[in-house]
């Protein structure tokens, strides 16, 4: 009888094992998903995927800026004539924002908000400010790099 015991014991710790095992096999996969490596839940590097021209200037407004989310990319114009590029990847917790009010860059997922200008923070939660990137525009079309 004590062998019946002994065995079910160790049947027991067994599947406590494999089902620790699965849980973690689909929990850390989970987690990745949700943050990204740059110390604050950051985007943790450049996520666009732009690659040659976005856009055409005229879709910029000045003192406003478009999201080209497809590319993940935002870009501004504060001014007349001066664009600026930023990655729309939020340095919060890895949204791409989504819609430019006034002079700030918003992200609905947890409120942070960032500047047209430079994409400082202006709200948190986020700490860091959206990357920015290199806008170049040419004959009327926007390219970042």
């Amino acid at each position: 009888m004590a062998e019946n015991v002994s065995a079910r014991s160790v049947g027991a710790s067994r599947r406590a094992v494999v089902g620790g095992v699965v849980g973690l096999g689909v929990g850390v996969p989970l987690l990745a998903a949700c943050g990204s490596g740059s110390g604050d839940g950051g985007s943790g590097g450049t996520s666009t995927t732009a690659s040659g021209p976005i856009g055409k200037a005229d879709e910029v407004p000045v003192g406003g800026g478009k999201i080209f989310a497809a590319d993940k990319v935002v870009v501004t114009q504060p001014t007349e004539g001066a664009y600026k590029a930023f990655s729309a990847v939020c340095t919060h917790q890895g949204c791409v924002v989504a819609e430019i009010k006034g002079q700030d860059i918003d992200c609905t997922c947890h409120g942070s908000k960032f500047s047209i200008t430079d994409g400082s923070v202006v709200q948190g939660p986020a700490t860091k400010p959206l990357e920015a990137l290199k806008v170049t525009v040419k004959g009327g079309e926007i390219s970042v790099a």
